[in-house]
């Protein structure tokens, strides 16, 4: 017994290290292969005589759930020293976006449209989880999330296939940076693959049809983009496929993920998805489960055990050839020989996993993440010199919620909320609080008489609303999207006294908030801010930083207009504003065709709340002068598109420049627009930027229901701007 040490192995080719695996493939019995693809539940499993045996036994590959370092390590070592072979375990966690430092929720993330950002985020949660034992995180996640009912859009980058593919690229590239010994900090996963954000409905674990066409063009993308960029695991959705669970689902994992995409990492199921196989009525028995998963080309079964019980007997049977088993096993252990698990398995502090530079770059995220979406008057920003300011709202105050879902490890004791922020900045005698509701959810009314005293003493009034953290992530679906419990209610009595009230809204999904404008001179969509939202909303109200967001998903007026998302296709009779009457404008007994005859709501028009891409700042961009260097692109060429961005306001700040490109026609209706490029750039008042971007014949590329890649001669439009509704375009021609 005992570990087997490849120091040396580390130093040489790829090809030794092959054999190194080989070698103890070799050695192992089909029990202890099987073993390598069975992930257990860890949590406090190292006081469980059961589940120590079971890792003595070479028959745990994988543990998750477990983030004590002494755990880790006392497991580590039974292992390492007292198996036959001394393979060590590959110890997993859900690190989502952050680990005891808590960055904003990743779709705030995605709102500062800034990959390079994302990168060094997601490399010190990188520290702090490898520092506690952990070594493989299960992100990050890239479902195309278009469904705000949909709790675990909380978790996604957005609508948007090109922002979501930089984010998860960049999430990637953070995790796995290298070590002194050059192997990487934590191992990546890229999830869910694939089509869980279109679950039907936005409920959690539905059926998901997604058209052939849809899957290669929008929902496989971001997916194929990672596997490219080297993440080292994919995982299976709990839900079906056109009718397959993917668990059990060969044409994923099999046909597109390791033969079309030659992925040489490994698949693990979700929590109990193979087993689910079975509810679905795709199974008739754990046996059957197990057999069409790993068939399928799924190779380490989580938390559920049809792999350990049953794939012993289909090998001995001739179902499952072993050398099936193998092939799953070889990716496994290749990924723990790159994370050097044989040289240095243990947990080990390290020094840089508290360090106060986390929390700075925490605080920075949380400043490009939050979106202004009103300013009426220019009430913001506040004057520091305010003489009362009153504080008000169930989010106000709360160290835990602010910081989100899936944050298991978040170390509250670090949190800095609003309250704290702004009371340090202005002093506590200039700063007035009353929660006006004790819970994002409570509908009791008895504290908002207090919570209006606060604001007739006050000259301006931030009320800080949104959703509790449990009511947000995985199995946190909503039918209705508005502020739950009384919120709306205390927005509207405070509007009342008569005193400029800035709402700030902290979800992590959008929510129907139109009839707050009414009572609201501005409203900022914080998201879930991480442990250092309250400074940063603080900078942002004081006026020390402009805000700078963008939305990174449409947000709907009502939840009737799901799905909405601003790359729609345009249809054979799009909508205008000429086009549509609104319900109550209709004339008794009107004429049919008074109503337009395009696609539109009676009710709700065609038009969001807010466009993808949107958010003010306390300035003003405009855009002008675009132009293209070529009027046609021929294969192998560069295309330039360039616009001019001038700073017309009073205020420096940060803009991010959005381009779009549209395929006029196609032998497939194609998007009316798609986003192809972003820049950050900061202008001083008055000041002016050329900005251009690249186009290649890679861009204009899109696909037919069987993957095969399509591109045509014909017209394209280009657009620059400040959101996706932008119209400043040219055209180019493409002329192969």
């Amino acid at each position: 017994m005992g570990s087997m040490t490849i120091t040396s192995c580390n130093k040489t080719s790829k090809d030794q290290e092959s054999d190194f695996v080989e070698s103890l493939i070799s050695k192992m019995t089909l029990e202890e292969k099987i073993g390598q693809m069975s992930q257990l539940h860890g949590e406090n499993a190292s006081r469980d005589g059961k589940f120590l045996a079971l890792v003595r036994d070479g028959l745990a590959g994988s543990v998750l759930n477990e983030s004590d370092p002494e755990q880790i390590n006392l497991i580590q070592h039974v292992a390492v020293d007292e198996s036959r072979l001394g393979i060590p375990v590959l110890f997993a966690r859900d690190v989502i976006h952050g680990f005891k430092t808590i960055f904003p929720i990743n779709i705030g993330l995605a709102a500062t449209f800034n990959p390079e950002l994302i990168r060094q985020s997601a490399a010190i949660w990188a520290q702090e989880a490898h520092s506690a034992g952990i070594r493989w995180t299960f992100a990050p996640m890239v479902d195309i999330s278009r469904d705000p009912r949909w709790g675990r859009m909380a978790e996604s980058f957005g609508e948007d296939v090109y922002l979501t593919t930089l984010m998860g690229l960049a999430v990637n590239e953070g995790f796995q940076q290298k070590q002194e010994n050059g192997s990487i900090y934590l191992a990546t996963c890229a999830k869910h693959f694939v089509g869980y954000g279109a679950v039907e409905g936005g409920r959690d674990y539905n059926t998901v049809n997604i058209p052939e066409i849809e899957l290669h063009n929008t929902y496989f993308k971001p997916f194929k983009a990672l596997a490219e960029g080297g993440v080292s695991t994919f995982m299976t959705s709990f839900t079906d496929l056109n009718g397959v669970p993917a668990s059990g689902n060969s044409y994923l994992f099999r046909e597109v993920l390791k033969t079309d995409w030659g992925f040489q990492g490994f698949v693990v199921s979700d929590w109990a998805s193979i087993e689910e196989q079975i509810t679905h009525g795709y199974a008739e028995n754990p046996k059957e489960a197990a057999k069409k998963a790993v068939l399928a080309g799924v190779d380490m079964e989580m938390a559920s055990g049809t792999f350990a019980e049953n794939l012993k007997q289909l090998v001995e049977d001739g179902v499952i050839p072993e050398t099936i088993v193998d092939e799953a096993v070889r990716r496994i252990l290749t990924l723990k020989l790159d994370l050097g698990l044989f040289d240095q398995p243990y947990a080990i502090p390290d020094s840089r996993a508290n360090d106060s530079a986390h929390l700075i770059l925490a605080k920075e995220a949380a400043l490009q993440s939050m979106v202004l979406l009103k300013n009426d008057k220019e009430v913001l920003p506040l004057s520091p010199a305010i003489k009362k300011l009153a504080v008000i709202g169930p989010m106000a105050n709360d160290r835990y919620e602010q910081l989100g879902t899936w944050i298991f490890d978040g170390d509250t004791n670090l949190t800095i909320t609003p309250l704290a922020a702004l009371q340090k900045e202005l002093g506590e005698a200039r700063v007035v609080y009353a929660s006006g509701l004790d819970y994002s959810r409570d509908r009791k009314t008895i504290g908002f008489e207090k919570a209006v005293k606060a604001a007739e003493s006050a000259e301006a009034v931030i009320v800080i609303v949104g959703e509790e953290a449990i009511i947000t992530g995985e199995a946190h679906s909503r039918a209705g999207l508005e502020l739950p419990g009384a919120q709306n209610g205390l927005i509207k009595v405070l509007s009342e006294t008569g005193k400029p009230v800035i709402v700030v809204i902290m979800t992590s999904r959008p929510l129907t908030i139109g009839s707050i404008s009414d009572y609201a001179e501005a409203i900022i969509y914080a998201w879930h801010p991480g442990t250092m939202g309250g400074p940063a909303l603080a900078d942002i109200l004081l006026g020390y930083y402009a805000p700078s967001g963008k939305l990174p998903v449409t947000f709907p007026k009502v939840p009737g207009q799901i799905p909405i998302y601003y790359s729609h296709k345009n249809t054979g009779r799009p909508p205008s504003k000429e086009s549509w009457t609104p319900l109550y404008d209709i004339p008794v007994r009107a004429f049919q065709t008074s109503v337009g005859n395009t696609s539109h709501y009676l009710d709700a028009g065609f038009e969001p709340l807010y466009p993808f891409g949107f958010g003010l700042s306390y300035t003003s961009f405009e855009y002008s002068n675009i132009k293209v260097s070529s009027p046609t692109i021929k294969s192998g060429d560069t295309l330039r598109v360039c616009a001019t961005i001038t700073n017309t306001g009073k205020v420096a700040a940060n803009e991010v420049v959005q381009f779009y490109l549209r395929d006029v026609t196609a032998e497939i209706t194609r998007p009316v627009k798609e986003l192809k490029g972003i820049k950050r750039l900061f202008l001083s008042p008055g000041q002016q930027q050329e900005v251009c971007f690249e186009i290649t014949e890679a861009d204009l590329v899109y696909y037919d229901k069987n993957g095969k890649s399509i591109i045509e001669n014909g017209i394209f439009y280009a657009l620059i701007g400040g959101d996706s509704t932008t119209e400043l375009k040219t055209e180019f021609v493409l002329e192969k």
